[in-house]
């Protein structure tokens, strides 16, 4: 799956003041990372708010992004929740023509056993007609995914093809990809640790930051990719306050507040999330600034 190494972004859907969907912003959005160079579109991830969007509206997200795109990048599509049954079921019958993978987290708040995440995502991957990245964000599920079950998942299933590893742990990160085999992928999640673990042997990122800053942070991963480390951590330097602003707050408030100042998006969300506050909207515009 080389369409999966690189810089994806999880796109965010971008909201007008009555909190109804803006997709003039979201053409805005997309044209903005393909001629920012990233590699591939993640289409309703977390980051695209879809926990509180109707389904008319995620349907409606999912068609612009396709129309605007062109086919000109690879597509991902979100399919994850706690009902293991509910995303077998969708996964029959959705149209996924249009994408090269899905992207499925593991189960949140229902905390299941090792086990019981292996069994799910078996479940997932006998039906999927597509490749699956699997995502482990503790931080949001409240469960890790061990390494020793994503390995069990990569030698067991053919489909399920990378890991978003979002744990914030190196360490846990460079163990699946030192006893991963080879075909697998093994992408950031994080983006303040996306750079260290391509250059341990990750295949890149599906980043936040990377919507906001594109062509710097698309210019990190090719360069960690080709090991070239000096002039990467250049770039990680001069990034590095940037990806501590946009998550002060939570996300997507803090990267819609960049994605704000370059006029391409509002910066409304949905409650239960609320925008970023007057305090962290200086410090973003000042960091803008400064770079």
């Amino acid at each position: 799956m080389q369409e999966l190494v690189g810089t994806g972004v999880a796109l965010v859907t971008p909201f007008n003041d009555d909190k109804s969907v803006d997709y003039d912003a979201l053409e805005r959005l997309v044209n903005f990372q393909i001629k920012e160079g990233v590699d591939y579109l993640v289409v309703l991830g977390t980051t695209g708010e879809p926990a509180t969007l109707t389904l008319d509206e995620q349907e409606k997200v999912k068609s612009k992004i396709i129309e605007v795109n062109a086919g000109r990048l690879p597509l991902v599509l979100g399919v994850g929740g706690n009902n293991t049954m509910a995303i077998v079921s969708t996964l029959q019958k959705i149209d996924l023509s249009n994408y090269m993978a899905i992207l499925s987290v593991s189960p949140y708040y229902n905390k299941p056993t090792q086990e019981g995440i292996y069994q799910h995502f078996k479940a997932i991957s006998e039906v999927s007609p597509l490749p699956i990245i699997v995502y482990n964000v503790p931080g949001r599920t409240g469960q890790n995914m061990e390494p020793s079950t994503v390995l069990r998942l990569a030698n067991s299933f053919k489909n399920i093809v990378a890991i978003k590893e979002a744990a914030g742990d190196l360490e846990q990160a460079k163990e699946i990809i030192t006893n991963k085999p080879e075909e697998f992928l093994v992408i950031s999640g994080d983006d303040m640790i996306a750079l260290p673990m391509t250059l341990a042997g990750g295949a890149g990122v599906i980043s936040v930051i990377g919507q906001g800053l594109p062509k710097d942070f698309s210019k990190l991963i090719r360069l960690g990719l080709k090991g070239e480390s000096k002039a990467a951590n250049e770039i990680q330097q001069k990034l590095e306050k940037s990806i501590d602003l946009i998550f002060e707050e939570g996300n997507p408030a803090g990267i819609k507040t960049l994605l704000k100042n370059f006029d391409i998006c509002n910066d409304v969300v949905r409650l239960p999330l609320v925008k970023a506050t007057a305090e962290l909207q200086l410090k973003i515009q000042d960091f803008i600034k400064a770079y």
